[in-house]
């Protein structure tokens, strides 16, 4: 018995080292990788040394590096008539070899340990994921609200050149009761974003999303629009504010708003009613006939205009229909810039219908909602959702006057959309409360943008 189990703990440990020498040479063999420019800098170093010694030698006149190189070469002579040249060579290199080996691996590890104190990664692991990052496609995503934030979480891991065109209409909650207090754009769409962006330590995202429970003025605001709204007085506006947070959190891409303008959603009801403010229009439990904003076409930021003009890929939602994207599209320079684009362009349509804004939607209404709102054809493609929701979310969906969004696929091909369906789901098992996954949503549409490029 104790024979068999001193086997097993040797072939253990065998397997052990075995593996560690695995993982060991997998590391070294990373560090080969192109573009980490990272060997170009020692090799570099290396000949720096080369010609500074060199230099030293032509300013002495050789007269000390020709008595050190006899005296070297009387010193190896000696050494190989002791031991053959053919033991002696290659035990010098693999010496000289282990030095190099030694210091670079402690170079490594001392840079390593200051950077990374917790030493959840390799280094190189981490060179490795930023050259593949900021070699990704210039992603520019449009929306608001927590569709938005969520479709972030997952792009983040695709590319780091993601740009979050977000709506300023948004008057309720935290957000509304600071632009009403004290006149700033709202930030709770923006704070959203850049948390799922945020490639910073995970107490940080949560301290900027941690939200206010007690004291008197504070209850219900979220630290990070209080954040927000101190960085706007102090830099002066919302684009500084949200640059200056950006660099707090390490955001992977950026945060712009569409316009700097105080924008107020308004709209026409079915039954004649005009509804003023973005909340109300929600809570009005109307069918919407049009929706506009005041001031009438505001100026467009100019930096998503840009972005928009260079991106390689453009996403439209997932988010409310009438509170999250067209307000964004009612800035006339944003959508004459996403139609005259020549990249992708796919609009994800939300899983459920929404009561006060899409109660009885079909996907093929919702496409002609956003092109009635901004008199264009903004996108070739529509991102569907294929499986059913389970019985328990449906039933609790229905409470609200809430169901999936039916595909009439007639009429969308009738307006010249082409159609992806898949399962980007995930449902809570518990509140039985569906969202888009933004690992899998991620995937879906990164997979649609290579097979479009032809990559």
């Amino acid at each position: 018995m104790t024979n068999g189990l001193l086997k097993q703990a040797i072939h253990v440990l065998r397997q052990e080292t075995f593996s560690r020498r695995t993982q060991m040479l997998s590391r070294w063999f990373k560090w080969l990788a192109p573009g980490l420019l990272v060997k170009r800098w020692l090799l570099l170093s290396a000949t720096g040394v080369l010609l500074a010694t060199v230099g030293f030698a032509i300013w002495m006149k050789l007269t000390p590096v020709f008595y050190t190189t006899q005296l070297l070469g009387e010193i190896l002579q000696t050494i190989t008539d002791i031991i053959p040249s053919y033991v002696s060579g290659p035990l010098v290199m693999a010496s000289g070899l282990l030095l190099v080996w030694w210091g670079h691996s402690r170079t490594l590890g001392s840079i390593t340990e200051v950077l990374m104190p917790e030493g959840d990664q390799d280094l190189v692991d981490v060179l490795l994921a930023h050259r593949r990052l900021n070699r990704g496609p210039r992603i520019v995503v449009i929306g608001g609200g927590t569709g938005l934030s969520t479709l972030l979480r997952g792009l983040k891991d695709y590319s780091a050149n993601i740009t979050a065109i977000v709506t300023v209409a948004d008057d309720g909650g935290s957000s509304g009761r600071l632009r009403r207090e004290i006149g700033v754009l709202p930030p709770g769409d923006i704070r959203n974003c850049l948390a799922a962006l945020a490639d910073e330590e995970k107490l940080m995202t949560e301290l900027f999303q941690y939200r206010f429970r007690a004291g008197d003025g504070l209850m219900g605001h979220s630290f990070g629009n209080l954040f927000l709204t101190a960085m706007s007085e102090i830099t002066g506006d919302l684009e500084q504010a949200i640059a200056a947070s950006s660099k707090v959190l390490a955001v992977r891409g950026q945060v712009l708003p569409a316009t700097l303008s105080d924008v107020s959603l308004w709209a026409e009801l079915a039954d004649g009613r005009r509804i003023e403010g973005e909340s109300s229009i929600t809570e009005a439990r109307g069918t919407i006939v049009r929706i506009g904003c005041t001031p009438a076409n505001p100026p467009a930021l100019p930096k998503a205009v840009k972005a928009i003009q260079d991106a390689d890929f453009i996403i439209i939602g997932p988010g409310s229909l009438y509170t999250s994207i067209i307000p964004n599209l009612l800035v006339p320079e944003i959508t004459e810039a996403i139609a005259a684009s020549k990249a992708p362009r796919i609009y994800v349509c939300n899983i459920m219908t929404q009561e006060g804004e899409t109660q009885g939607y079909s996907v093929g209404d919702h496409i002609r909602a956003i092109d009635r709102a901004c008199g264009k054809r903004l996108f070739e493609a529509v991102l569907i959702q294929k499986q059913t929701p389970s019985a328990k979310a449906l039933i609790r969906y229905a409470q609200e006057s809430s169901n999936p969004v039916p595909l009439d696929r007639d009429v969308v091909a009738r307006l010249g959309r082409r159609v992806i369906l898949a399962n980007v789901m995930e449902e809570d098992e518990h509140t039985g409360l569906i969202r888009h996954n933004p690992v899998a949503l991620s995937r879906v549409l990164f997979r649609w943008f290579t097979r479009v490029q032809g990559l």
